[in-house]
């Protein structure tokens, strides 16, 4: 039988790992663990998830109604309940500002795959769901494209969104996009980022699957593996593009990239990058110069 106050206690644990590795500033981020069919234990508002103790959780039910705790629920409750009611499987979700993963939805950059193997194994692909004010049903709803596809959500201009069986799993998928993250910013001002190689990233999918963890990139065609091509569809919502990081390219004479990218990706790359005020810009100079050649 689950024990209640084990809950609470590896949910404070968490809270101080937070709060000691930069995650959660002050009164940042939440925590929520589900204890049967019709209740969730969480953390509460206002409070450092780094000096949390057990009496100071809350219990509230699948829709949000606090039916335990001397303290005020979480504002965002309702991001986790509404991941839980979406997967019933899932049992702890942990919302947090990681710094470098929060940077690359603040600057709407798609993460880069095909670079690491315990990314690429454990993480996968990971979306940015679009920006909407914190706290109701409308900001909850932004993960819903996304959340059959990855345990992992970066919120634009807000932090990341985890999801696992365990508290420790859901907040392992936190450490590990942000320790990703980082590493990419220090790869590129390095001067670049080398990706896998076409038969080494589909290695990597097939000894994903032997080990039992499904990936939907399992299902896209050889070339789109490491484009980010899972969400795409998704970018001209959110705003998010390839600005500091290329996406895997097409070199001649070389090995064939996994991710090399067809001529229909670059055009939405294109579409997506398109400025009206410049374009009216360019064709009104262009115009003019027309104009005085045909003078002379």
């Amino acid at each position: 039988m689950l024990n209640l106050h084990q809950v609470k206690e590896e949910i404070c644990d968490m809270g101080r790992r937070l709060y000691n590795k930069g995650f959660a500033a002050a009164n940042d981020g939440n925590i929520s663990y589900r204890i049967d069919e019709n209740r969730v234990v969480c953390t509460p508002t206002q409070i450092c998830k780094g000096f949390m103790k057990p009496d100071d959780l809350c219990v509230v039910d699948m829709d949000g109604n606090q039916i335990a705790g001397h303290r005020k629920r979480t504002s965002e409750i309702f991001l986790h309940l509404t991941i839980m009611k979406e997967r019933p499987e899932v049992k702890s979700v942990l919302h947090c500002h990681p710094p470098y993963a929060t940077a690359f939805g603040i600057a709407r950059e798609a993460i880069p795959q095909c670079v690491l193997p315990e990314v690429d194994i454990y993480m996968g692909d990971v979306p940015i769901a679009k920006y909407a004010i914190p706290g109701g049903q409308e900001f909850a709803d932004t993960v819903l494209p996304y959340i059959h596809k990855s345990d992992i959500i970066v919120l634009a201009n807000h932090g990341t969104v985890s999801l696992g069986p365990t508290v420790e799993k859901a907040y392992w998928m936190t450490e590990l996009l942000d320790a990703y993250c980082r590493i990419l910013t220090i790869s590129r001002d390095l001067g670049k980022v080398s990706y896998f190689q076409k038969n080494e990233a589909e290695a990597l999918l097939k000894l994903k699957s032997e080990w039992g963890i499904k990936d939907p990139r399992a299902d896209v065609e050889n070339c789109e593996l490491c484009a980010n091509d899972m969400f795409r569809e998704s970018w001209k919502e959110t705003g998010v593009n390839h600005r500091a990081f290329d996406p895997p390219r097409f070199k001649r004479n070389e090995p064939e990239p996994c991710g090399c990218v067809s001529n229909s990706i670059l055009a939405n790359d294109v579409e997506l990058n398109k400025n009206p005020q410049q374009e009216e810009l360019v064709k009104a100079i262009a115009d003019r110069v027309l104009s005085i050649l045909k003078q002379k």
